[in-house]
């Protein structure tokens, strides 16, 4: 059982210290309704979508920085 659990974890907790770093998930002032579960899924989203995209060897954080920047870059990333 103690493995299952630290297996699941292992998983869970990179995940969530990228969203963290990524988008400052824990920093979120957003609670009322539904906005926080919306805000996450979006947020899991557009991590999906910067994994994907592969023509530059960068960061999550500078891919993110990047497309803010670039629209051609945005439509990239929204292209993959």
């Amino acid at each position: 059982m103690a493995a299952a659990i630290r297996g699941h974890w292992g998983m869970e907790n990179p995940l969530h210290w990228t969203l963290d770093v990524v988008f400052r998930d824990d920093a979120s002032r957003v609670h009322a309704g539904h906005g926080a579960e919306n805000l996450s899924r979006l947020h899991r989203a557009a991590l999906n979508m910067l994994q994907r995209e592969a023509t530059r060897k960068t960061s999550i954080r500078a891919k993110r920085l990047r497309a803010d920047w670039d629209p051609n870059y945005l439509l990239l990333i929204l292209q993959t």
